[in-house]
């Protein structure tokens, strides 16, 4: 293994010096994992993912991660993440589009297993005909999931992201999943400045006697997933069972909040805090929101921005509040169907406020001008 040395998690993402280089998002992923300490990578290519495991596979190469192979497709390589994540290793793989959907049973076992496994899901479209080009529709297939759910705008956020996720996952009283959600070509494939951290630091090791289940290692008997086995019988003490386990993942997922809001500074970011109409969105939509707020305020249109960084947990109260005193809210998307609108609109008092749109798929990319329309609308 290479030589690093361990630091406070606080000091390596808050405090340690930076250096900008000009990456992708792939080679930002590759940086992360670099200084993520992971005991295990296991991997399989899907585009537009496939760079950014396979660039994790030249730092195992070179000494950065203990053990790396690829799996025979993506539900192998999910239910072997699971297992390696049972025996007490920290493990990260990556996936997205039809890779995501392919694996999509073995999402919820991570988070029922309480397994603190984290994903870079690399976005794109799932749908027929076949498409390679980004789209997010996948993360409304995750919502219901049990994972906790990160959206990077670019590629700095997707770095720093990964780093953060492991700390949160690992917290005793989390201990689920942490999926890192990268709008796929638009960050993977593109460059841009990357604050790096010390390539001689790392973060701590991962303590798996600190989880609120066993871990399946010689010191304990291998039952993890079958120490109740009541809860495999058709009776009432199996329906409480199972149904008080969902509430505790989603406690756990509650209890994350904390965490995040320390990592990441809050889970949204406000610009232009006293506007009457904000644009409320997450991913690289967040970048094409705010050259169309330039160009509102330029025309004198007071307009704000609510970037949305976790979507699980979701910041409703944040937004509530926000939306309470705003003339309109306008969501651009990059999907059809258009979950992340559904999900503000589920939470604050007068879903009318809200814009669902403008909404491209298929790859297409975004232009301001249309988001624009929507700030004029409102502003009349």
């Amino acid at each position: 293994m290479i030589d690093q040395k361990i630091v406070d998690p606080d000091y390596l993402l808050f405090e340690a010096p930076r250096t900008s280089e000009y990456i992708t998002g792939s080679e930002a992923v590759r940086e992360a994992i670099k200084r993520a300490n992971v005991d295990m990578a296991i991997a399989y290519p899907i585009t537009p993912q496939s760079e950014s495991m396979h660039l994790v596979g030249d730092i195992y190469a070179q000494g950065y991660v203990k053990e790396y192979f690829r799996g025979e497709n993506e539900f192998a390589v999910m239910s072997s993440v699971a297992g390696a994540s049972m025996a007490g290793v920290r493990v990260f793989t990556a996936t997205g589009g039809p890779g995501t959907m392919r694996a999509f049973e073995v999402f919820p076992t991570w988070a029922g297993a309480r397994l603190p496994i984290v994903c870079a899901f690399m976005t794109r479209g799932v749908n027929s005909p076949l498409t390679i080009q980004p789209d997010t529709i996948e993360m409304a297939y995750l919502l219901e999931t049990g994972i906790l759910m990160l959206h990077a705008e670019n590629s700095q956020d997707l770095h720093d992201m990964l780093l953060m996720a492991f700390m949160v996952a690992e917290k005793t009283d989390v201990h689920i999943p942490v999926g890192v959600f990268a709008d796929g070509f638009f960050v993977t494939h593109t460059r841009d400045k990357v604050n790096m951290l010390p390539e001689d630091c790392k973060l701590p090791s991962y303590d798996p006697y600190s989880a609120p289940v066993p871990v399946m290692d010689m010191e304990n008997v291998p039952v993890r997933q079958m120490r109740d086995p009541f809860v495999m019988k058709s009776n009432f003490i199996s329906y409480a069972a199972h149904a008080s386990w969902q509430q505790e993942i989603d406690a756990a997922a509650e209890r994350s909040r904390k965490y995040l809001n320390h990592y990441l500074g809050g889970l949204i970011d406000v610009e232009h805090e006293d506007a009457d109409i904000f644009i409320a969105t997450s991913g690289t939509a967040v970048s094409q929101s705010r050259e169309a707020i330039a160009m509102a305020r330029e025309e004198g249109i007071n307009v704000g921005l609510i970037k949305i960084k976790s979507i699980r947990p979701f910041p409703g109260e944040e937004i509530c509040a926000l939306a309470s005193r705003a003339k309109g809210i306008i969501v651009p998307e990059f999907n059809r169907v258009g979950w992340l609108a559904k999900e503000i609109c589920s939470v604050i008092d007068e879903p009318r406020k809200v814009v669902r749109g403008p909404r491209v798929f298929g790859g297409m990319t975004m232009p301001p001008e249309l988001i624009l329309a929507e700030i004029r609308r409102i502003h009349q």
